[in-house]
């Protein structure tokens, strides 16, 4: 274990930790579902893009979703079935809302599809490494879903001093992160050394709180002979699992308003995503299921479950022995940043970490809200520095430009200013009003200024359009004037080119008329047929005194 020098973050708060209540048995593989429902939406960013259709039969990890966009990941079949549909299906969403879903129905063969391994995985480009973690639809497995493989990439100019590994799992209730330390250190510690060479880091920090002894060893054991990996024993305290706490707590480097990590020289990953990508790089095996604490009074047999993303929450909670009737409410997340879940006919996504099933006695009802009374105990508590009060009072106000002042998108909602409040004031619930309107307000913005710059290419255009109109009835009115001064000549040369046709025409008229072909020794009976023929011809034929005498009768 690591003897360096630890910091300290502001604010914090010791929530009863709950954690042995899912440690006691060792993770459980679940069962074969018979349906499963896969949001395309299970990442921050665009949702992925479907790319089957109703009745075709896919395999398991094959791809079902195509990465649309930049900040997208692709979305794979958790076994091999057949497309039963496509469409909208509730999801776990605080707003109970549904959204566009495959769902697919299971074969029970559980048939793989093609997994193509790269062992020698140092002899290959990071960029290349990157690429495959996107196809392989990783995300972080930490809760928030931000996609793995843009954490992969630094940029050109940017020098990664300090990889660090997130085993801290500080929320209440939630040990996936514990159990997959203490069961699977040797997985985790691969994906450790691939991401490392991808983003090139000089050293790599594992932390770990101080109370999970055990994963700490097992990942100290698999780290031996690492020189540059260390596990970090950390004082438990929550958020410290959230990045710049974190980040703070390890190096005393404090990350600025709006910057990430990586402004610093440091990138922070999960150790569940670490796992992830080992199986996506050394086994070629897609994101297709993931650790997920089954936790709370209200199930029989709390325990961590290696569930498939897009298994139903019903059949999880079946298998661990729940709901039971003193189930209160259901949780997707922990105690503190966790929401409330409408149904449990949704389905598990890749960032379910926990599902907790907790009774009255667990989740007590605090009462209704009071007055502020101006305590001071939030800011205190407050892990970014922020003063929860001020934000409070103009988030109710929907004064949205005087709470920016006070930098309310530094809130990681964590909720400490919110559970030592002694009048029971829900303030994150306020501050994500708050965000929300500021994201709408900047919408209508962006959709106005969209409108006014089309509204003014429109203009420029039709501008430039006239002008080359009336340049083009310039140029014709300056070539007309420019022709007049020769206007006689072209006169006379007209004149002269009619009375040419016109002899033309006169000397046609009065040319013999062609010499009959083939007339040549004709028998005596043909001779005197042809001067018949010409004979009443010429009867036929006025003489020129017959028809003067005719035209002065008509007159």
């Amino acid at each position: 274990m690591s003897t360096r020098p630890l910091f300290s973050f502001f604010g914090g708060v010791h929530p009863p930790m709950h954690k042995d209540v899912s440690t006691g048995q060792p993770i459980d593989v679940m069962p074969l579902a018979e349906r499963y429902i896969l949001p395309l939406h299970q990442n921050i960013g665009q949702p992925a893009k479907p790319v089957v259709s109703v009745g075709e039969r896919v395999l398991k990890g094959q791809r079902i979703g195509h990465a649309e966009g930049y900040v997208s990941v692709a979305l794979h079949a958790p076994t091999s079935g057949t497309i039963a549909d496509i469409g909208a299906y509730p999801v776990p969403h605080p707003s109970g809302l549904s959204d566009n879903c495959i769902v697919m129905t299971a074969d029970g063969a559980d048939e793989w599809t093609e997994c193509v391994a790269l062992p020698d995985y140092e002899n290959i480009n990071p960029s290349h490494l990157r690429n495959i973690v996107r196809e392989a639809g990783i995300v972080g497995l930490g809760g928030a879903g931000f996609p793995s493989f843009i954490k992969l990439n630094p940029g050109t100019h940017k020098k990664i001093d300090t990889l660090i590994m997130n085993g801290i799992e500080c929320e209440p209730y939630i040990t996936c992160d514990d159990m997959l330390m203490r069961e699977r250190a040797a997985e985790i510690v691969a994906g450790i050394r691939i991401i490392r060479h991808a983003l090139q880091a000089n050293r790599v920090l594992i932390a770990i709180e101080d109370n999970k002894p055990q994963a700490i060893k097992s990942i100290e054991e698999a780290i031996r002979g690492e020189s540059a990996m260390e596990v970090v024993a950390c004082p438990t305290r929550y958020p410290q699992g959230s990045e710049k706490q974190l980040v703070e707590a390890l190096t005393g480097k404090e990350i600025p308003s709006e910057a990430l990590p990586l402004h610093v020289g440091i990138v922070v990953h999960n150790v569940g995503t670490a796992a992830a990508v080992y199986r996506a790089i050394m086994l070629g095996e897609p994101l297709t299921s993931r650790i997920i604490t089954v936790t709370g009074g209200g199930v029989a047999q709390p325990r961590n479950v290696e569930a498939r993303i897009g298994t139903v929450i019903e059949d999880i909670l079946a298998h661990c022995g729940g709901p039971t009737a003193e189930t209160r409410k259901l949780i997707m997340g922990g105690p503190m940043m966790g929401f409330a879940l409408h149904s449990d006919r949704a389905p598990v996504v890749k960032t379910t970490n926990c599902l907790l099933a907790a009774t009255a006695e667990e989740i007590p009802d605090r009462g209704p809200a009071l007055p502020c009374i101006r305590c001071g105990a939030c800011s205190d508590a407050c892990p970014a520095r922020l003063l929860p009060q001020q934000l409070f009072w103009y988030a109710q106000a929907k004064d949205l430009d005087k709470i920016q002042e006070y930098n309310l998108f530094d809130c990681i909602e964590c909720g400490c200013c919110a559970y030592v409040c002694p009048s029971n004031i829900p303030l994150v619930h306020y501050y994500r009003f708050a965000k929300t309107e500021i994201w709408a307000r900047e919408r209508e913005k962006e959709k106005a200024e969209l409108a006014r710059q089309r509204f003014d290419f429109r203009q420029t255009r039709l501008e430039r359009e006239k002008a080359e109109r009336a340049a083009r009835h310039k140029k014709k009115r300056d070539e007309l004037h420019s022709e007049e001064p020769s206007a006689a000549p072209a006169t006379e040369t007209k004149k002269a080119a009619i009375l040419a046709a016109m002899e033309r025409a006169k000397k046609k008229k009065d040319a013999p008329r062609i010499t009959p072909a083939n007339t040549e020794a004709l028998t005596p009976q043909q001779q005197q047929m042809i001067e018949e023929v010409e004979q009443r011809r010429r009867q036929s034929r006025p003489n020129p005194e017959q028809q003067s005498a005719a035209s002065n009768g008509d007159k």
